[in-house]
């Protein structure tokens, strides 16, 4: 029973983080699904959902408003989700192309669904507040419009170069290797039909595609996914990039990302009927890897790593598993830890650290599904270094 336990847990690993990202990046070379591309200007809403961002919702609006798409084909809606601040007036910049919703406080899904339906763009743009845009973003984000058998296009999310921002550490090293890794997924992934979904910094709909969001949800995966239900493709725009700084503290993005995976994986629920292979193909397999495997993979390293243990007189595999993952997690360990030390502040230990935690998280937002634990609102934790204008060709 433990050797069974330890090879399934080993092909599972294997299938998450070594074959299905061959897979997808070798499809992406030699199975290549070019969409269209152009030059085009449909009318836009850019829609922005703000709790507590008083202190630099007026620099977002005026990263958009300054950009390089015609201003008179572009608007503003952000919905003030029952914000305790000065968000309201921040956000009222003088333009008469940006509206202000004063909400109750009713939850990212409802805040959202009121500003899609105060919209009047045929594309509808998604950012997070904190998501700061280059002059050619917009532009950049609708050139695949010009296919119609597109109905959505993800941005691209980038991390502010280093001495922007003073996190250093587990959370700086961690997001920055993520997404790194993961653009090159996307790029594959678009190239040859779908991307899995968007990420909330930067993502635009065809305004007939969007669906109102239900409560428990990511809104970037549910909505973003909702185009590829209607049979239309999902791809990735490299060039419209959007600008956030990293967390200041591990806790934080621990904290945000057992919010974001609970919400996800209730998304991957509720979009249920694109894993299934008959309908959907190879985005179906694409899906369940790194949407539901990758999330849950904190239960195959515990059993790798017990069952490795109690396997290490068996022969030199079992000792060589059991010996990379003290390799792995006490370097974690410490990072975590002592975030600020020398050592934390290293890059291999960074990663580890940010690898642990992503697990963790993981973790429990399984547990809180499984015992049913809905999450309806959220409270922005931000940095408070002040975030430089972002330029086209800025380092990623």
């Amino acid at each position: 029973m433990i050797l069974g336990l330890f090879w399934s847990s080993t092909a599972l690993l294997a299938e998450t983080y070594v074959v299905f990202p061959a897979v997808v990046l070798g499809r992406g070379r030699w199975r290549a699904r070019p969409h269209l591309q152009g030059d085009v200007t449909p009318t836009i809403s850019v829609v922005v959902a703000a709790h507590d961002e008083a202190d630099g919702i007026a620099a977002k609006i005026h990263s958009v408003l300054d950009g390089d798409y015609p201003p008179d084909l572009l608007e503003i809606v952000v919905a003030s989700d029952g914000s305790t601040d000065e968000t309201e007036t921040a956000a009222d910049v003088g333009d008469p192309r940006v509206r202000v919703l004063a909400l109750d406080r009713v939850g990212k899904a409802k805040a959202l669904n009121a500003a899609t339906a105060a919209a009047s763009g045929d594309i509808v743009v998604f950012t997070d507040a904190n998501s700061h845009f280059a002059p050619s973003t917009l532009r950049q984000l609708v050139r695949a419009f010009a296919d119609p058998e597109v109905g959505g296009v993800a941005g691209d999310q980038r991390y502010l170069p280093a001495g922007a921002t003073s996190a250093e550490s587990v959370t700086a090293h961690g997001e920055t290797g993520y997404w790194n890794f993961d653009r090159a997924l996307k790029v594959a992934e678009s190239r040859s039909g779908h991307v899995i979904g968007a990420t909330g910094a930067l993502y635009a709909v065809r305004r007939d595609l969007v669906e109102p969001l239900p409560d428990g949800v990511t809104d970037d995966f549910t909505t973003s996914t909702g185009v590829i239900a209607a049979g239309r493709r999902l791809v990735f725009a490299a060039d419209a990039a959007v600008y956030e700084p990293v967390s200041e503290s591990a806790g934080a993005e621990f904290r945000r990302k057992v919010r974001v995976m609970t919400r996800g994986l209730r998304a991957v629920a509720y979009r249920r009927e694109l894993l299934n292979p008959a309908q959907h193909g190879f985005y179906a397999y694409q899906l369940f890897n790194h949407k539901v495997l990758r999330r849950l993979m904190a239960l195959p390293l515990l059993t790798l790593f017990v069952t490795s243990g109690a396997s290490w007189q068996r022969g030199w595999i079992y000792r060589w598993a059991f010996a990379g993952q003290v390799a792995v997690y006490v370097p974690g360990a410490i990072a975590l830890a002592s975030p600020k030390s020398r050592l934390g502040r290293s890059r291999p230990f960074g990663l580890a650290g940010y690898f642990c935690m992503v697990n963790g998280a993981g973790a429990l937002a399984a547990w809180r599904v499984l015992t049913g634990q809905r999450i309806h609102q959220w409270t922005p934790e931000r940095v408070e270094t002040p975030i430089p204008a972002p330029a086209d060709g800025m380092a990623r």
